[in-house]
């Protein structure tokens, strides 16, 4: 009787796993794809994807996609999207080329001007879209061609440049090592010991929230992640921070781009998911009849979103133009499209209301990935425009498939 039972219990358990993964297959399929890709690559390249200075480089090159990702999922949540952040970035820069090279400003009063300027437009956008209700995909295309014009105008159709050295290190530079004696402990002479510290600080951080949400969430009765899937997950997550934390310490060490993205990353996540601000976009992207009904300000919260937008946008024409040192006409030439890419393989509902950031981030490196990792095969970019395009049709779809399945 007892065999019997223990049967029971099992076959219970496995449906209930089995429940779960289904549930949140699009979470763990985006880990796994990631790694999937990642190895294949790796393969492919005979071991040039994850050297030291190409890690490195994809941190480099995708800085400012990860950063515009952040504002474009808000905005998709909230549901509406924004195509103008490729031209709002390109514009930024070279406001703050003509601001510093040619004006002589000093970087620090440029570019908190250059940020207020990108408050302006995204303040700008937002006022139609929220205000007057003119559909977001309308004021943005405007605006994308508009700030595009602005650019060229600004530059007058020549790339102006190079910048200061102080403003270079806005994307090019790295942390300074503050433990030095690792390298003598560890025997490692070319060791960075702040890229390890900042590592394991990582990870232990990353394990100890796991732990306290899983804590918090089975104190309240709310669904938990099997045991073997939140062990499996975060062996993953720590092993490739790890990983990653070693390949830089063997490098230059932490790149300063990389700890600004890491910070945002961790504001954003905290926001949509941990506050009151947050459940209300997920609301007002979910159902914005119903949110207004229950006492959200609907249009105040559009209105925020897009002055976050243009906020971020203007950081990365920031950090772009600084690790291009210098600005060209055609910065930011269909960014937009590789931004919002990486939000809807991330996750996000082009209906709005679903989405996480820390999805949006993975579906960045994903694009990031491929990008660096079919440049490094030889593979031309007529080519790659197609893969990326059926990599994107595939994430739509299956997200699409995967909720009539369970509807």
């Amino acid at each position: 009787m007892g065999t019997v039972q223990t049967a029971a219990d099992q076959s219970e358990t496995g449906s209930n796993i089995g429940a779960y993964l289904i549930k949140h297959i699009r979470e763990y399929g985006l880990l796994f794809a990631l790694i999937a890709i990642m190895v294949f690559f790796q393969i492919v390249t005979n071991g040039t994807l994850l050297r030291p200075v190409n890690i490195t480089n994809l941190f480099l090159q995708n800085s400012y996609i990860i950063v515009m990702a952040l504002g474009m999922l808000v905005v998709i949540v909230a549901g509406h999207i924004d195509l103008s952040v490729g031209s709002v970035m390109g514009f930024i820069g070279a406001l703050a080329a003509v601001l510093i090279v040619q004006v002589g400003l000093p970087v620090y009063m440029a570019i908190p001007i250059c940020l207020l300027v990108g408050v302006a437009i995204g303040a700008a956008q937002g006022y139609f879209v929220a205000y007057w209700k003119i559909p977001s995909f309308i004021v943005t295309l405007a605006g994308m061609l508009v700030f595009r014009g602005l650019s060229l105008w600004l530059l007058e159709g020549q790339s102006v440049g190079p910048f200061p050295k102080s403003f270079q290190v806005l994307s090019t530079g790295f942390i300074p090592d503050i433990f030095p004696f690792l390298k003598s402990m560890l025997g490692m002479d070319r060791l960075n010991g702040t890229a390890m510290v900042a590592g394991v600080v990582a990870v232990c951080l990353i394990l100890w929230m796991g732990l306290r949400d899983r804590s918090h969430n089975r104190q309240y009765g709310m669904e938990v992640e099997p045991p073997a899937f939140f062990l499996v997950r975060n062996l993953i997550v720590a092993g490739a921070l790890l990983f990653v934390a070693y390949k830089l310490s063997t490098f230059r060490g932490l790149p300063n781009v990389l700890i600004s993205m890491a910070l945002l990353t961790v504001i954003y996540a905290f926001v949509t998911e941990n506050t009151t601000l947050g459940r209300r976009i997920y609301a007002l992207g979910g159902n914005e009849k119903a949110a207004k009904l229950s006492g959200i300000k609907t249009e105040r919260l559009t209105f925020l979103a897009f002055v976050n937008m243009g906020m971020l946008a203007a950081l990365a024409g920031l950090i772009f133009a600084a690790r291009l040192n210098t600005a060209t006409p055609k910065a930011g030439f269909a960014v937009e499209l590789d931004v919002i890419a990486a939000v809807f393989i991330g996750g996000a509902s082009m209906s709005g209301g679903v989405g996480k950031i820390v999805g949006a981030v993975v579906g960045a490196f994903i694009m990031g990935v491929m990008n660096n990792g079919m440049s490094i095969m030889g593979i031309g970019i007529d080519y790659q425009q197609v893969i990326k395009g059926l990599v994107l049709l595939a994430a739509v779809f299956f997200d699409v498939y995967n909720k009539k399945k369970q509807g």
